[in-house]
């Protein structure tokens, strides 16, 4: 029998893959905004690909409804698992106006127990803290994602 069919292989990272990618442990990232701190994990997509290597982002923060949004400096298309409606604390990208998003509540377009996005919207990372802690930032204030 042959020994290379026994033997594991471990295939070369693809370039720009982190360590912590190929290792399966978790990314995480912090959002702070004004006086708020959250702690965040990266989902296994593109986009969180492409926001993970562009850490540090700065902005300034905005509000809508239940929702922060800011600017952030990345350009990605809208991937096929792209969602209108949300999850409280769903991490998302607004491909359109290349804008990070994260909602804990219902926006000014929203149904009844639902959180409803302008337009579908990439859904990158997930709140491990509770999001709703947003709601004491303001528009206008100094808003970062950072790697822990």
């Amino acid at each position: 029998m042959p020994t290379n069919v026994l033997r594991k292989v471990n295939p070369k990272p693809a370039a720009g893959t982190s360590a912590a990618a190929v290792s399966g442990a978790p990314r995480l990232v912090r959002l702070s905004a004004g006086r708020v701190s959250l702690k965040l994990e990266l989902l296994a997509t593109a986009t969180a690909d492409l926001l993970w290597r562009a850490m540090p982002i700065f902005s300034n923060c905005e509000t809508w409804g239940e929702s922060i949004h800011f600017e952030c400096p990345i350009r990605a298309g809208r991937e096929r698992t792209a969602r209108l409606n949300v999850a409280p604390g769903d991490v998302c990208y607004w491909a359109e106006d290349c804008r990070v998003m994260l909602g804990w509540g219902p926006t000014p377009i929203s149904r009844p127990n639902e959180i409803r996005l302008m337009r579908p919207c990439n859904i990158w990372a997930r709140a491990i803290d509770d999001p709703a802690l947003l709601a004491a930032v303001t528009p206008g204030e100094k808003v970062s994602l950072g790697r822990l």
